[in-house]
């Protein structure tokens, strides 16, 4: 609804439509084709801007037809996303369940009152039917023994295995989906910063992505290649800078790598970083030593640090910083950066979201089997300037005698079940 993709997004279509007649709109949803060939300005500078790939003709769309679609996709492109909740711990949660959702609790009580109710009354019926017949009828069972009979527990054992089989293949399904999720990293990063205000390309730190299967998380030695200059950040001064610092061992109140910095206590190390810290403090607030403020900050800021870099797994200090998975594939699907990065052409934000304005990471596509296959039926594979595409002579000839104006991942075999499950 809000992002161009292999044309433009589908939100705000009346707007951007808004000097032309709505005939012009409804038209071009139709057979956008014939617009183009006819001149339209509009027309011709969206194909100048996604040219070649076609948008499909709906020739048979009546007036109400596209109204109604332009309706619905308005409503849902202006409706306030739910964000993901993030918990005190890190992890997100999923939204506080609706009241709605205990309509359903409340409706099954209210059944069972009834069922117990007419029960008593058919019972009642056929009591006085029998007493003017002289027939005796056996007694009513009470709520326990009904309750308990063989043909209540059979129906709760059967309603208890259609209820667990649907709940294990329903979670078997959406194992490894976690869209939304954002947990809390140990360092504050915020790619808004990183890729949005300073520009920085997203594969300078990924720099997996296009030449391996995975992306990769970059190291510490890669932040220090722009860090190593800058000292303090924008939003948190020395507050997650210090925690890149203490995890490799460079030490900016000498601007040099510390010795042997694996062998140090985590006593030592904390002597240098809370000295850089307070140095820092004071210089900023021109004082010649520490306030009550300024110790309070180093011992927060400290604090920060051993969390950050410790835990019941790892002791010291120094060493890698243990990030935050967020992105997880089950392990029977194989997937390659490289292969969409270079060869697709893909760009980042395909898959994962508008990261430049990102201030905490999270998972914005389903990455589902169903995500996926949309994806190779509709994206338009690279044909000229590959020669391996040269083995699939039936579409270049198509292509030279006007039959077909794209081949997408689709027809080169892109949906084999081996191609990601092998």
């Amino acid at each position: 609804m809000k992002d161009d993709l292999t044309g433009p997004a589908l939100g705000g279509a009346q707007e951007r439509w808004s000097e032309y007649p709505q005939e012009d709109l409804y038209n071009w949803i139709r057979n956008s084709q014939a617009m183009i060939a006819a001149g339209h300005p509009r027309a011709v500078e969206m194909w100048n801007k996604y040219k070649p790939t076609v948008m499909t003709s709906f020739p048979g769309f009546t007036d109400e037809d596209i109204a109604s679609v332009l309706l619905f996709i308005d409503e849902q492109y202006n409706k306030v996303p739910a964000g993901p909740v993030v918990a005190a711990g890190g992890g997100a949660t999923a939204p506080q369940d609706q009241p709605g959702k205990y309509i359903y609790f409340f409706l099954f009580a209210i059944l069972a009152v009834v069922v117990s109710v007419l029960s008593r009354v058919i019972y009642n019926l056929r009591a006085m039917v029998a007493a003017e017949d002289g027939v005796d009828i056996p007694k009513q069972k009470s709520l326990l023994q009904m309750l308990t009979s063989k043909g209540v527990v059979g129906f709760l054992i059967f309603a208890l295995v259609v209820f667990g089989g649907y709940t294990t293949v329903n979670n078997g399904v959406s194992f490894g989906r976690q869209q939304g999720y954002a947990p809390e990293q140990p360092v504050k990063f915020s790619h808004a910063t990183h890729a949005g205000v300073q520009g920085i390309d997203c594969q300078y730190c990924h720099d997996g992505a296009r030449r391996s299967k995975h992306a990769s998380i970059p190291a510490a030695n890669t932040c220090m290649n722009c860090h190593k200059a800058i000292e303090k950040g924008s939003t948190y001064g020395t507050q997650e800078l210090t925690k890149i610092f203490a995890s490799i061992g460079y030490d900016p109140s000498t601007d040099k790598y510390v010795e042997n910095y694996d062998q140090l206590s985590n006593e030592e190390i904390k002597a240098i970083y809370t000295k850089w810290i307070g140095d820092s403090y004071m210089k900023d607030n021109e004082l010649t030593s520490l306030d009550r403020k300024g110790e309070r900050t180093v011992s927060e800021q400290w604090e920060g640090i051993e969390s950050a870099l410790t835990n019941d797994l790892k002791e010291n200090i120094a060493g890698p910083i243990e990030w935050t998975r967020i992105h997880m594939l089950p392990d029977h699907v194989y997937f390659n950066h490289s292969q969409h990065v270079n060869i697709g052409k893909l760009a980042c934000q395909q898959c994962h979201g508008k990261v430049e304005e990102m201030d905490l990471m999270y998972q914005y596509a389903p990455l589902s089997m169903g995500w996926c296959i949309n994806c190779h039926r509709e994206t338009e594979v690279k044909f000229t300037g590959n020669d391996y595409y040269n083995t699939y002579k039936q579409y270049h000839d198509a292509i030279a005698k006007g039959e077909r104006t794209k081949v997408t991942v689709e027809d080169i075999g892109g949906l084999e079940c081996q191609k990601c499950h092998y």
